[in-house]
């Protein structure tokens, strides 16, 4: 993990001084979503904006949606659902390794970072994420691909796949869609941020899955030779039948 941490600050290092190119790195991602018609982190926030306490709601999972809940499931895997913790986590290191390297090699300013007049929600209507994660200890332009959402649809599979219960299936599909929600409407990631992040995560963690069980090879049952008939039965039977005469 210390490992993890030296080298996503030092692609933070990187990047700090290349705010120019991660916006143009942006803009020819929203010129991508203009020509597939999925541009719609505009009329999002705008829509959102007209609902009360929506954005509000936007910013609390988007800060209490992450990390506090990453960290619940993933304590309460480790001690009761060892196999699926590790699925989990072996999906999250791999894709985080993976988000590192696009970060270093393709830095995309978020759209409240990109001049295109959306509201950063979470910094005008909240303090709680800038305490709990400082700009100076965040990649600002790691908007590509959304790990936000990605590593949210990770522990909502492991959950799924944890627990029978319909109850926690349903919050564990809702989680993640609430933070699908909540990245868009607090002008932190792009649709195609959210649909990258799923794609990787989202396959990582068939890949990493458990390996199917190995077929076991029916025994077949030895026939136990039959004892052979003694030959002198016949020879019993008459000298018995004699007797009895």
């Amino acid at each position: 993990m210390a490992a993890a941490a030296a080298v996503y600050f030092g692609v933070r290092h990187l990047t700090s001084g290349e705010s120019e190119r991660a916006v143009r790195d942006a803009n020819r991602l929203t010129a991508l979503e203009r020509a597939l018609g999925v541009d719609w982190e505009v009329s999002l926030q705008r829509a959102a904006f007209h609902v009360p306490l929506l954005p509000t709601v936007a910013n609390w999972i988007y800060i209490y949606g992450h990390w506090p809940f990453i960290i619940v499931v993933l304590t309460w895997l480790v001690i009761w659902h060892r196999p699926v913790f590790l699925r989990a986590r072996n999906a999250m290191l791999i894709s985080g390794a993976i988000g590192i390297v696009v970060y270093a090699t393709y830095p995309v300013a978020p759209p409240r970072l990109a001049r295109t007049g959306l509201v950063d929600t979470v910094t005008q209507r909240s303090n709680s994420y800038r305490v709990l994660q400082p700009a100076g200890f965040t990649d600002e332009y790691a908007a590509m691909p959304s790990l936000h959402a990605g590593w949210n649809l990770i522990v909502s599979l492991a959950m799924i796949a944890a627990t029978r219960s319909a109850l926690l299936r349903i919050f564990a599909v809702a989680a993640t869609l609430a933070m699908d929600m909540a990245v868009l409407v607090t002008a932190n990631h792009y649709v195609l941020d959210v649909v990258a992040g799923l794609a990787l995560t989202g396959g990582l963690w068939l890949v990493v899955g458990p390996k199917p069980p190995r077929p076991r090879h029916r025994q077949r049952r030895r026939r136990q030779p039959r004892a052979p008939a003694p030959r002198d039965g016949g020879l019993r039977r008459r000298l018995t039948a004699a007797r009895g005469g």
